[in-house]
C-alpha cells in the first residue's frame, strides 16, 4: 500500500508542476504587465484571478487543447459575470440576490456533463470579486481587459506549454470492443460454435474499458447533446452485445441451424463495420440491413412449423436463456422489428404454439437478442460518427434524442434534475445558500476583504457534514499556519515591493505545485502567503493583513459548516437508499403489469413514452447520479439508525435492474400477439408476481421504514421448476419473458451481494435510456 501511494506521488508532482508552470507564467506576464507596465492595478487584479480561477479553483477535464478551447468557449460567460457583479454591487440586497441567482445556476450547470461541473467554481470567482465594493462602474471597462487578456494568454498556455499526455477519446475504446464483439460472433457462427474460458474473459476486458470508472473524466460521454448520448448509448449497446454473445446458450445437438448461424454472421460484418465507422469511416447501414434482414427471417422461421432439421436437433436443453444479457433485451427476443425500423406481429415469435421444441426456441430468442444488441450498437455508433445525417434508420422511442433540436435536449437534462431528489439540485442549492449567507454577512458588517470569506465558503463547502468538518478543520490549521508566514514576511519586507515582485512567482510556483498533492490544508496555508504578496503589490500592507485572512477563512468557513449541517447533510448517501428503492417500486409495477400484458395477449401497446416507463426512466436517472456522488464521498459519522451498510448493496446491480426493467418492458410491450394458453399464462402471472414481490421486499430493505421486517430475504432459486416450466404450446415470447424475469432475478440477488451459484453468475452489463 505504501510503495503504491509512494509510486502515484511522483506522477501526481509532475502533473501539478506542469499546470504550475503554466499558470506562474500567465499569472506574472498579466499582473505584471498591467500593474507595472500600465499602472493599471484593477487590471491587473482581474487579470491575475480569472487565470486563478479557471486554472486553479476550476477543475476543466481534459488535455491542455481541450481544457484551452473550454477556457475561451466561456469567456463571453465570464464577460457577463463581471458586468452582472460590477452593476449588482451598487447595493448590498442587489449582490446578495445576484449571488442567489448566479450561484444557483453555475453550481446548476453540472448537469450539463465533467466540463461545465468543473468550471462552475472558478466561474463562481469571476462573480465574487466583482460583486464586492467599490462600486465603480467606471472600472468595468480595466476589469473586461483583464479578465479578457489573463484568459486568453491562459487558452494559449494550456494549449502550448507542456501539454500532459492525451487519453484516447471514447470513440477509439468503444471501436476494438466492437472487433472483439465481431471476432466472438464470427466464432460462435462456425464450427465450434462456442467461445472458450479465455474468449469470455476478453469479452469482459472489452467491455470493461467502457465503463464510466475507467474512462478519464474529459472523456466520459455525459454531456446533454446528441453527440455524447449517442457515443454512451454506443459503449453500452456494445457492452450488452459481448455480454450476450458470452452468454450465448449452446445449440441443441450442439450445431445451429442455417438461419441462426446465419444471424451470428451478419452479426459479425455489422460490428466490424460500426467499428470502422467509429474510427471515422463510413455509415454501417449495408450491413445493418443485411442483419434486419437476416433477423426478420429467424423470426418468422422460428414462429411457423419446424422442419426435419430443426425438429431432429432439440434433443438436448439449450439453457435457461441468454443470461443477465438476455434480460436487458429479453424482449428484443419477441420484436427485432424495431430494430429495423417496422412493427411487431404475429409472425415474430408471438404466435399460438409453434412446433419448435422449448430449447430450440430458447436457442432462437438468445440469437435474437444478440442481433437485437448489435443493431443497436449500429445505429448508436453511425449516431455517434455522422449525427444527424446518420444513414441508418433510427428507432423511435430509443433513440429519441436523434431528432431532438439542442435545446430540447438541454432542457430534457435541466428538468430531469430540477427536483429536491436530485443530488445535483441539492448540490447546487447548498453552495448558492452558503454563498448568498457569506455575501450578506460580509455587507452588512463590512467585513474588511469579505471576498476571502466568500472563497473559504466556496472552496471547503463539501457535499456531507462530515466531509465540510474535517476540510474546515485540515484548512483552519493550514490557514493559521500561512497567516504566520505571511505576517512574518510582511513584516520584515514592509513596503518593498521588490521582494515582494521577486517571491511571488517564486511561491506561485511551489505552491501550485505542493498545495493540490499534500491536501486541503497545504493549498490554503501556501495561498494565505500568496494572497499577501499580491495585495502587498497593491496597496500597502502590514501584517494584519494576514490576521484580516484568518478572520476571513474562519467567517466563510463557519458558514459553510452551518450550511453543510442545514442542507442535505449525509450527501447522497440518504438520497441513494431513497432513490434506489424508489427506482424498485416502480419497477415491480412494470414487471407486473408487463407480464400479465404478454399472458392475457393483446395489440402492441406501451411505447417507450408510456407514464409507467417515464416514472422508471426518470428514478434510473437519479439514481445514477446520486450514485456518482456517492462514489466521491466518505463513509459519514455516526451512521444513523435507519441506514443500510453500503458496503453490503451493490449498487450497480440496482441500477441495471431499473435498465433491465425498462428495456425488456419496452420490447415486450410492442408485440402484437395472441392470448397465451392457460398453463403458460398462468406460469408467467404467477413469475411476475414473484420477481415483483422480491423487488418490493429489496425496496423496503433498502429504505426501511419504522415496521419494516428485518428478516433475512429469500432468494429466488432459479433453479426452481417455475422458470423451468415448459408449458405446451408456449411461443418464444414466453420463453423471452421468462428470461427477462430470470435477469432480474439475478439483479435482485446481486443488490445483496449474494454468493454466485447455479444460474447466478456476474456478467457486468449495461443498457441504455
Amino acid at each position: 500500500m505504501c510503495g503504491a501511494r509512494a509510486g502515484r506521488r511522483p506522477a501526481a508532482y509532475a502533473a501539478s508542476g506542469r499546470r504550475a508552470i503554466r499558470l506562474t507564467l500567465v499569472v506574472a506576464a498579466g499582473f505584471y504587465f498591467f500593474r507595472y507596465g500600465l499602472d493599471r492595478p484593477v487590471a491587473a487584479t482581474y487579470a491575475l484571478f480569472s487565470v486563478v480561477a479557471l486554472g486553479g479553483l476550476a477543475r476543466i477535464p481534459g488535455t491542455g487543447r481541450q481544457r484551452a478551447a473550454v477556457v475561451v468557449a466561456l469567456l463571453p460567460v465570464c464577460w457577463l459575470l463581471v458586468i452582472i457583479g460590477t452593476c449588482l454591487s451598487v447595493r448590498t440586497w442587489s449582490a446578495v440576490v445576484g449571488m442567489l441567482v448566479v450561484g444557483f445556476a453555475l453550481a446548476f450547470a453540472a448537469v450539463g456533463g465533467p466540463r461545465p461541473a468543473g468550471a462552475a467554481p472558478g466561474l463562481q470567482l469571476l462573480y465574487i470579486l466583482p460583486s464586492f465594493p467599490p462600486y465603480d462602474p467606471g472600472s468595468l471597462g480595466d476589469r473586461l481587459i483583464g479578465t479578457t487578456t489573463g484568459l486568453v494568454l491562459f487558452a494559449v498556455a494550456e494549449a502550448l506549454i507542456l501539454p500532459g499526455p492525451t487519453p484516447p477519446p471514447y470513440r477509439e475504446r468503444a471501436a476494438p470492443a466492437a472487433d472483439t464483439a465481431a471476432r466472438w460472433a464470427a466464432r460462435v457462427a462456425a464450427a465450434p460454435y462456442t467461445l472458450t474460458a479465455a474468449d469470455v474473459r476478453a469479452a469482459g476486458e472489452a467491455g470493461q474499458a467502457l465503463r464510466a470508472g475507467t474512462v478519464p473524466e474529459a472523456e466520459r460521454p455525459a454531456g446533454p447533446g446528441l453527440h455524447d448520448r449517442a457515443l454512451a448509448h454506443t459503449g453500452l449497446a456494445t457492452r450488452a452485445l459481448l455480454n450476450r454473445l458470452a452468454q450465448l446458450p449452446a445449440a441443441p445437438g450442439g450445431v445451429p441451424g442455417p438461419e441462426d448461424s446465419a444471424v451470428l454472421s451478419v452479426v459479425a460484418r455489422l460490428a466490424t463495420q460500426s467499428a470502422g465507422c467509429l474510427r471515422a469511416g463510413p455509415s454501417p447501414v449495408t450491413a445493418y440491413e443485411e442483419l434486419a434482414a437476416a433477423r426478420a427471417r429467424l423470426s418468422a422461421s422460428s414462429a411457423g412449423p419446424a422442419d426435419d432439421a430443426a425438429g431432429a436437433g432439440a434433443g438436448a436443453g439449450a439453457g435457461a436463456g441468454a443470461g443477465a444479457g438476455a434480460g436487458a433485451g429479453a424482449g428484443g427476443a419477441a420484436c427485432g422489428a424495431d430494430a429495423a425500423g417496422g412493427g411487431c406481429g404475429p409472425a415474430d415469435g408471438a404466435g399460438p404454439g409453434p412446433a419448435f421444441p422449448p430449447a430450440v426456441l430458447r436457442r432462437h430468442a438468445a440469437v435474437l437478442e444478440v442481433a437485437d444488441a448489435a443493431l443497436a450498437m449500429g445505429t448508436a455508433a453511425d449516431l455517434a460518427a455522422h449525427g444527424r445525417r446518420a444513414s441508418v434508420k433510427v428507432a423511435p422511442g430509443r433513440f429519441w434524442y436523434a431528432g431532438t433540436w439542442p435545446p430540447l435536449l438541454w432542457w430534457h437534462r435541466l428538468h430531469g434534475h430540477a427536483g429536491r431528489r436530485s443530488v445535483l439540485f441539492q448540490n447546487s442549492w447548498r453552495i448558492a445558500l452558503a454563498l448568498t449567507a457569506a455575501r450578506f454577512v460580509a455587507g452588512v458588517d463590512t467585513l474588511p476583504h469579505g471576498f476571502w470569506a466568500m472563497l473559504a465558503t466556496l472552496t471547503l463547502t463539501r457535499t456531507t457534514l462530515d466531509e465540510t468538518w474535517h476540510t474546515i478543520r485540515r484548512a483552519l490549521a493550514g490557514t493559521l499556519a500561512g497567516a504566520l508566514v505571511a505576517a512574518a514576511l510582511l513584516t520584515l519586507a514592509g513596503t518593498d515591493t521588490v521582494v515582494y515582485v521577486v517571491v511571488l512567482p517564486v511561491w506561485m510556483l511551489f505552491g501550485f505545485t505542493v498545495g493540490p498533492v499534500k491536501g486541503i490544508g497545504w493549498a490554503q496555508g501556501l495561498f494565505t502567503v500568496l494572497v499577501a504578496l499580491i495585495f502587498a503589490q497593491l496597496a500597502p500592507a502590514t501584517w494584519q493583513l494576514a490576521e484580516v485572512r484568518v478572520l476571513d477563512v474562519l467567517v466563510g468557513s463557519a458558514i459553510g459548516a452551518v450550511f453543510g449541517l442545514l442542507a442535505w447533510p449525509r450527501g447522497a448517501h440518504d438520497e441513494l437508499r431513497f432513490a434506489a428503492a424508489s427506482l424498485l417500486r416502480r419497477a415491480a409495477e412494470i414487471v407486473v403489469a408487463t407480464s400479465a400484458s404478454v399472458a392475457q395477449g393483446g395489440a402492441a401497446g406501451a411505447p417507450p413514452g408510456a407514464p409507467c416507463h417515464g416514472s422508471l426512466r426518470h428514478a434510473v436517472v437519479l439514481a445514477e447520479s446520486a450514485y456518482a456522488q456517492f462514489q466521491s464521498e466518505p463513509t459519514p459519522f455516526g451512521g444513523g439508525r435507519r441506514a443500510v451498510a453500503m458496503p453490503e448493496v451493490d449498487w450497480q446491480a440496482t441500477l441495471m435492474a431499473g435498465h433491465h426493467t425498462l428495456w425488456g418492458s419496452e420490447r415486450l410491450s410492442q408485440v402484437a400477439h395472441p392470448r397465451l394458453g392457460a398453463a403458460a399464462a398462468g406460469s408467467l402471472d404467477g413469475l411476475g408476481d414473484r420477481v415483483a414481490g422480491r423487488m418490493l421486499q429489496v425496496s423496503a430493505a433498502l429504505d426501511p421504514g419504522g415496521d419494516t421486517p428485518t428478516a433475512p430475504l429469500p432468494f429466488i432459486d432459479l433453479a426452481s421448476p417455475a422458470f423451468a416450466a415448459e408449458p405446451p404450446g408456449a411461443p418464444r415470447l414466453y420463453y423471452a419473458t421468462v428470461s427477462w424475469l430470470e435477469s432480474l432475478t439475478r439483479d435482485l440477488a446481486r443488490i445483496a451481494h449474494s454468493a454466485p451459484g447455479p444460474g447466478r453468475d456476474r456478467p457486468d452489463e449495461g443498457t441504455w435510456e
